[in-house]
């Protein structure tokens, strides 16, 4: 399955903690990471893209990352899937 997360700077915490520990961290096992983007706002702050078999992998990282980001996880498809369905959709109500 596709997720997009959506991750916001938590209010006391900076960046710069962030950085220094993205710089280490490995996404857990189960967790494909598709694209990663840091964005100049605070909220969302970090876009990450990525497969799972189930959303398991978020609960680790949201305990690895739960003190300096809220984090939100929304399950997603790809504008290719997006159009077929909808293609399919609009066949089905002709």
């Amino acid at each position: 399955m596709l997720f997009v997360a959506l991750a916001s700077i938590s209010p006391g915490s900076t960046f710069q903690e962030g950085g220094a520990r993205r710089l280490q961290w490995n996404p857990p096992e189960g967790m494909n990471i598709l694209g990663e983007y840091w964005l100049e706002t605070g909220s969302p702050r970090v876009v990450m893209v990525f497969e799972a078999e189930s959303l398991a992998p978020m609960g680790q990282v949201r305990m690895q990352w739960g003190d300096l980001f809220e984090i939100e996880v929304f399950p997603a498809m790809t504008g290719e899937q997006g159009m077929e369905m909808l293609r399919q959709a609009m066949a089905s109500e002709q």
